[in-house]
């Protein structure tokens, strides 16, 4: 049984999971491998560092505080919009740099499309009791379970993007 949902969350994470699918179709295990640059990321690695995020975002909606800001959507879309914003660089926390867990980018794909599968349930199941769920990101700060998901979708499609210039620089 579904919980009333939030509009348009459903949507952000099914079609944040497309294009996420769309930026590696067609690439082989050999150039999802190769870097394009020394001290950048290979394709696999970003998608490593993808469904890593979404494990770690997951749990924490699951393990949340009771001390959650109320909705906003002016908060979502600036998280969303800072999120997905490629013009500057952000250097990865050491527990979410790839350190290949994944032997082939069929694997890490797959590994993404479970996670954002949980997630969509998750938010499914909870709807707008995400609103009452707290978690604190250490860049972003206090954020509830909605802003959690939305900042989820934002993260996949900055690293989707991520590939696409990877695959343009190889």
């Amino acid at each position: 049984m579904s919980a009333q949902p939030i509009p348009g969350l459903a949507a952000v994470l099914r079609d944040g999971r497309q294009y996420v699918l769309d930026s590696v179709q067609g690439l082989t295990e050999d150039q999802a491998s190769k870097k394009p640059a020394p001290g950048r990321w290979s394709v696999l690695e970003c998608m490593e560092h993808i469904a890593i995020v979404e494990d770690r975002f997951y749990g924490w909606i699951l393990n949340g505080t009771e001390n959650a800001p109320e909705k906003s959507w002016e908060r979502e879309t600036k998280l969303f919009t800072m999120a997905t914003d490629r013009s500057y660089k952000v250097q990865a926390p050491e527990a979410v740099v790839p350190t290949g867990r994944f032997a082939t980018l069929q694997e890490a794909v797959a590994e993404f499309e479970k996670f954002r599968d949980r997630t969509m349930q998750l938010a499914n199941d909870k709807g707008v009791e995400l609103y009452s769920i707290g978690a604190t990101h250490p860049r972003f700060g206090e954020m509830n379970g909605s802003d959690v998901m939305n900042l989820m979708a934002a993260h996949a499609r900055r690293h989707a993007d991520q590939i696409l210039e990877t695959r343009e620089a190889l």
